[in-house]
């Protein structure tokens, strides 16, 4: 295995996708450029600047599948002709009224009927802060008293979990539940663990989300483990390296209270590269699926499951990138037959504005992320040059 392989890393670009992906990768690998987009971006929608057309022909053309689950259409075919799955990701984000949370709710369960049966979509997924006032959780997870309203709240926010969850599990679709942050984590742990113990007696249908760069997680997971030896069904789970550090510090900062986040990047790749092979352990139990751009883990796990004699096409055994980066990892490994599944991201240019956002900031904060990116798509060009 190596992830060297330009030809079947690109095997599914044009040369002119290739140059536009060229530029819009200095773009925005500039540090300046992706601190200032959020101000950037709302000065333009407040007065009804052009934006939307830049955004739809450049991050949202790559990083996105559509507008709508139909528009992602082409991109799922695409996809899948190199054996590369795709996991309907509905986007929008930032909501606070009961009637988004109902309307999104309908979409997350609209993306699990289009996945029933569909090879090319082995995974659904769904962002809790889309169905749930972020507010509402965070005032669970510290266990403080809710008042009779917030009550009322909460019931009709696990209803919409349970739900979404209860029709993934009646058409067979697995279903991830993304993370969030910290201080509202704990109420949706609860959920997750409540859904699985509900719907993954036979196989993982259900899966919770586990970022490493917590420095509780990995002891989160055997603890989740433990639990689901105890009741007897089947541990889903999704690593990830996560997505909020500079918020989470931030905020223990101001607060006074110690950072949950590891203190450096050695420490969580050390817990991501852990909790792989103690899934892999314990593979009879979990369902794992390793959503990561770091060559290293990435590889680590391909070692894992050749050491344990794992089949490639164990269906127990994911890989995951998001669309439009890591390419070099997700398509050397579909070709050699292992499950590869890329986030496809689709809703409203406008309201998935934000998750583009969030997506360039976190990976310029990735020491050579972008770099690597570039370099890769330089040198395939080169390559081509030479055919």
């Amino acid at each position: 295995m190596t992830f060297d392989d330009l030809e079947k890393a690109f095997a599914a670009k044009s040369d002119a996708e290739l140059r536009n992906d060229y530029w819009l990768f200095k773009i925005i690998g500039n540090p300046w450029l992706t601190k200032a987009a959020p101000a950037l971006t709302d000065f333009a929608l407040k007065f009804h600047l052009p934006i939307k057309g830049i955004v739809r022909a450049t991050l949202f053309k790559h990083f996105c599948g559509g507008e709508d689950i139909d528009e992602c259409n082409e991109t799922i075919k695409k996809l899948y002709s190199f054996h590369v799955g795709s996991i309907l990701d509905y986007s929008a984000e930032g909501e606070e009224k009961e009637d988004s949370f109902e309307e999104t709710t309908k979409e997350i369960i609209a993306t699990i009927h289009r996945a029933k049966g569909v090879a090319a979509i082995p995974f659904c997924v769904f962002k809790p802060t889309g169905i749930a006032r972020f507010a509402l959780l965070e005032k669970v997870s510290s266990s403080a008293t809710l008042t009779v309203e917030e009550s009322e709240e909460y019931k009709k926010a696990t209803a919409r979990f349970k739900n979404i969850c209860e029709t993934a599990a009646q058409n067979n679709v697995r279903l991830f539940i993304d993370a969030e942050e910290s201080w509202i984590q704990n109420a949706i742990d609860d959920l997750a663990s409540q859904m699985m113990r509900l719907f993954n007696l036979q196989k993982a249908i259900v899966y919770n989300t586990i970022q490493l760069y917590r420095t509780d997680r990995l002891n989160f997971l055997k603890q989740s483990f433990e639990h689901a030896e105890k009741n007897n069904y089947q541990l889903g789970i999704k690593l990830v390296r996560g997505a909020y550090m500079e918020k989470e510090r931030a905020r223990a900062e101001k607060s006074g209270y110690p950072s949950p986040i590891q203190p450096d990047k050695k420490s969580c790749d050390r817990d991501f590269d852990e909790a792989l092979r103690f899934c892999i352990q314990h593979i009879q139990r979990i369902a794992i699926c390793a959503g990561t751009h770091n060559e290293n883990s990435s590889m680590l796990l391909f070692k894992l499951m050749k050491e344990h004699t794992i089949p490639a096409n164990d269906p127990n055994i994911y890989f995951s990138q998001l669309l439009g980066m890591s390419d070099h990892i997700s398509y050397n490994l579909a070709a050699a037959g292992y499950n590869v599944a890329k986030y496809v991201p689709y809703g409203p240019v406008a309201s998935v504005l934000p998750y583009l956002i969030r997506r360039a900031q976190e990976n310029t904060s990735i020491a050579g992320q972008m770099g690597r990116e570039l370099k890769l798509i330089v040198e395939e060009r080169k390559r081509r040059k030479k055919i």
